[in-house]
């Protein structure tokens, strides 16, 4: 099992929740930090002194406060710490519901497991703990089947400014206008209905409600 591992979670009552977590696991050598900043200097220290954290466990989102830092999220703590050590394992523990962005922690950010703070986040973080030290990424079954979902059709560009524009409040028949003054193809009017409703379609989604509602909840709008 892992060794030394390293959390950064600002919350005190999720922090009290990952170390009965450890205990559980018979982890006994865990630092716990409120910032990232603070963060980044114990892995730089734990490097200089070459005893190596095994695991980063962090959340994605840190409250600020009077504390001024030059690290501000959980996306930009993974990304400078595996610049310094880019073979850290890494969990991130948040309560982040879009899988357009729990995707991009694992494909842009290179995470080994997500953990969604939810009612029983305790058991799936053992789970995941347990999966990633075995050498295997981990994402509990339901949020599989969401991201799933999500890559089951590969949004283009010109899917999005579709669906940015009628989350905008813009109505279909004048999304035409859009394109056509921004030089964007194609701009006709049945071309952008064909494939609004070719993409309701394909997600089995029976209006534009729903369907900006799911681009939101997917994070790609």
């Amino acid at each position: 099992m892992f060794k030394k591992i390293l959390i950064a979670e600002d919350h005190e009552s999720s922090s009290i929740s990952v170390q009965r977590t450890l205990e559980d696991l018979n982890i006994s050598n865990a630092d716990y930090v409120y910032y990232c900043d603070d963060a980044v200097a114990k892995i730089q220290k734990s490097i200089r002194e070459a005893d190596f954290y095994d695991l980063l466990i962090t959340d994605l989102s840190f409250e600020e406060d009077h504390h001024e830092q030059k690290i501000k999220d959980g996306k930009e703590l993974i990304k400078a710490i595996k610049g310094l050590q880019p073979a850290l394992k890494t969990i991130v523990f948040s309560s982040e519901h879009k899988s357009g962005t729990i995707n991009s922690l694992f494909t842009e950010y290179g995470i080994n497991g997500f953990v969604r703070k939810a009612r029983n986040d305790a058991k799936d973080l053992k789970k995941a703990i347990a999966s990633v030290y075995e050498g295997n990424n981990y994402l509990s079954l339901d949020l599989k089947q969401e991201v799933k979902k999500l890559n089951s059709y590969e949004f283009s560009e010109y899917d999005i400014t579709l669906v940015s524009l009628l989350s905008q409040g813009v109505l279909q028949k004048n999304i035409p206008v859009y394109l056509q003054n921004n030089n964007i193809r194609p701009n006709s009017l049945s071309s952008v209905e064909k494939k609004l409703n070719s993409l309701k379609e394909e997600l089995e989604i029976t209006n534009n409600e729903q369907l900006v509602a799911f681009c939101k909840d997917l994070g790609i709008i």
